[in-house]
Parts: C-alpha cells; sequence; structure tokens
C-alpha cells in the first residue's frame, strides 16, 4: 500500500483512512458534508498526491503531446495548462489528464492515480518515431489543492507568487512557506482555487501553513469524500464511472477539447466520424423527483425499458438533492425528460436537468 507524504498528518488530525487504488487516502476529516460546505463558502485543503505525474522531453515534445491527446497543445506557452485526454483510436478515454508546458521541448502531464502506470505503458508504446523522452515521475511529487472562495487570502500571504493576476490554467514557479513549487489556478471542485506541486521531501511545510494560515478563513483538510461530491455538482469527469475506454470525448460532452484543425492525432478519425454522423448518446445529469440515493450502476429505466447505468450519483451536500450523470439516446436527453431508477428494488423518478449542477456564483 502507498502513502502520501503526508499520511502521518491525516493521522494526527484523527482522517478516516481508506484503500484507494493502491494508495491510503483520507477519506473524510470531520465529515464529508461538513468538508464539501468548506469548500464551498469558505476553503478546503486536499493532498491528492496520489495523482500521477509523466513528463515527456526532446526535440519532438510538441508533436507526440499534440498525437497522444485531441486539445491544441501548440497554444501553450511556459505559464500555461490546458485540460485534455489520452485517446484511443476509437476516440475513447484511456485517461483524462492536465497538460503543462513546462519549456518548449517539455510537457508535464498530470494522470489519474487509478492509471498512472497503464497511462505511462500506454505513452511509451506510442512514441516509437518520436525523438523524446518518457519519465514517470510520479512518487517524486506531492501535490495540494486550496479550493474555495477565500483560497487567495490564505495562500497569498505564503508565497510572493502573484496570485491575484494568475487566470485560470495559468501557473508559475516559485515558493511557498519557504519551500519550491509549481502553482497553478486549476481544481476539481467547481470553486477558484490553486493547485500546488512540489518535489521537496518536506511538504508537510506547506500543509501545516496552509492549515494555520486558513483557520481564521473558515478553512478545513478535505479528504475523498466530498472531493468527489464537489466535482459531481460541477459536472467533472471522473475516470472509471463517467468515461474510459467504451465512452468518446463528444459522448461525454468534451467536444470542445477537441481540436480537428491542429493535425492527427490519436481518435481523430473516429471523432470526426463520429461528429459528422451524430452520437446516438450523450451523458446528461439528472435529479431523483422522490427520496432516494442513485448510487453508481444502478440501473436506468425508460418506459419499462433498461437503457442505461447511473455513471455518477450522490446527495448533493450544497443543493440539498440527489443528483447523477447517464448516458442517455439523444432523443431523451432534452430537460424534463423523465425516467426511472432502480435502487434496491423500487422504481424512482429522475428527471433531466441542465448541467453543471453547481456553478461558482450561484451562492445562496
Amino acid at each position: 500500500m502507498k502513502r502520501t507524504r503526508l499520511n502521518a498528518n491525516h493521522r494526527k488530525l484523527g482522517a478516516k483512512i481508506i484503500e484507494f487504488f493502491g494508495w491510503e487516502m483520507p477519506v473524510e476529516f470531520k465529515g464529508i458534508i461538513e468538508e464539501h460546505l468548506a469548500v464551498r463558502k469558505q476553503a478546503g485543503l486536499f493532498d491528492v498526491s496520489h495523482m500521477g505525474e509523466i513528463v515527456i522531453h526532446g526535440k519532438q515534445a510538441l508533436d507526440f503531446v499534440q498525437y497522444l491527446t485531441p486539445n491544441d497543445a501548440a497554444r501553450l506557452t511556459t505559464d500555461k495548462s490546458q485540460y485534455s485526454a489520452l485517446t484511443t483510436p476509437k476516440g475513447t478515454f484511456i485517461d483524462d489528464l492536465l497538460v503543462y508546458c513546462l519549456a518548449e521541448d517539455k510537457y508535464l502531464l498530470v494522470v489519474n492515480a487509478a492509471n498512472s502506470d497503464k497511462d505511462y505503458d500506454w505513452i511509451l508504446s506510442h512514441k516509437k518515431g518520436f525523438d523524446v523522452e518518457v519519465e514517470n515521475k510520479s512518487d517524486d511529487h506531492t501535490q495540494l489543492a486550496l479550493q474555495g472562495p477565500n483560497a487567495v487570502e490564505i495562500l497569498e500571504p505564503l508565497t510572493e507568487i502573484n496570485l491575484e493576476e494568475m487566470k485560470p490554467f495559468r501557473f508559475s514557479w516559485g515558493k511557498v512557506a519557504g519551500i519550491d513549487v509549481l502553482v497553478s489556478r486549476t481544481g476539481y471542485t467547481g470553486e477558484d482555487g490553486f493547485e500546488i506541486y512540489t518535489l521537496s521531501g518536506q511538504p508537510e511545510i506547506i500543509w501545516e501553513a496552509i492549515l494555520e494560515k486558513g483557520k481564521d478563513f473558515g478553512l478545513l483538510p478535505v479528504g475523498l469524500g466530498a472531493r468527489d461530491t464537489l466535482r459531481l455538482e460541477a459536472k467533472l469527469m471522473l475516470y472509471g464511472n463517467d468515461i474510459d475506454e467504451t465512452t468518446t470525448v463528444l459522448e461525454a460532452d468534451l467536444g470542445w477539447l477537441i481540436k480537428f484543425k491542429k493535425g492527427d492525432f490519436l481518435g481523430r478519425d473516429a471523432l470526426l466520424r463520429q461528429k459528422e454522423e451524430g452520437i446516438k448518446r450523450k451523458i446528461m445529469g439528472f435529479e431523483l423527483s422522490e427520496k432516494g440515493i442513485a448510487r453508481p450502476h444502478y440501473p436506468v429505466f425508460l418506459e419499462g425499458k433498461k437503457i442505461s447505468d447511473v455513471r455518477s450519483g450522490s446527495f448533493s451536500p450544497y443543493l440539498k438533492k440527489s443528483i447523477g450523470l447517464t448516458y442517455l439516446p439523444m432523443d431523451n436527453t432534452e430537460a424534463g425528460t423523465e425516467f426511472e431508477i432502480e435502487i434496491r428494488g423500487k422504481m424512482v423518478k429522475a428527471r433531466v436537468v441542465p448541467t453543471p449542477f453547481y456553478k461558482r456564483g450561484d451562492k445562496s
């Protein structure tokens, strides 16, 4: 079982620890709902060091990243990152990821914890013909996420990086609490905030400094439980639930990240063909019209016929309703469309609703 460098800090705070894809990770500290609401209203600090970091460098690093991903990495400068994917020739997902341009010939790919070894092998299997080196640096990094409306005020006194002027998906090198870091204005919660990467062997200095500075701002340490409910409210995809090797980028409602004009990439022909022919299904948000919680894998029925399964589903702590995501036939994707979900042997009514369920600024 792998442990992040902050494992002892979590245990000291009384975190509930679970096994998560081979890692010991905190699922909650004070409670999922309390942590969720802290991020929405004040701020939360996450240890996400289980995420994977893969570095591609060399003369043809950009060309290789362009081939592996559907977004246009040529648009990146050395202070920008972008959301993208590793796609199969069928236009489906090996993973979703963030791409950072560290230098003209060097890119950092931040991938999901469950997929880091698989992604690394996938990338290596496609490097033939490209003058590049690929390194799996996952074990070298510690990654923290500071998320919420008070994130700037908490982090600002701990760094000389100009956080106010940093735009979304921009990043900068510097120090936090005296430790060398890369800070990016990114996150997985639907809130403003930052992700902090360090190669330091003492990341607890950053963790403790942020917790201390955040005391006056309502900051809480946050586990994986609230991370999942936060990302669902914001309709941010979870690999293995909402996207996988059976779902295409277009079906996942992520067509905006496909840049067909940039040239060839894995899955381009399949996705272009699917775009021209029209997709037959799409991931849609729903809320329950009756009591219950629609968990992943629960069957979805339309007019008595099983048509799909719930991909993600939970009670929304902020919206105080049961929400979820499922793939529906295109004829049944209009807002208000009703269907049923089988929950513990009982058919429960649900309806299609616009997404994201929650958007920053929708404060109550």
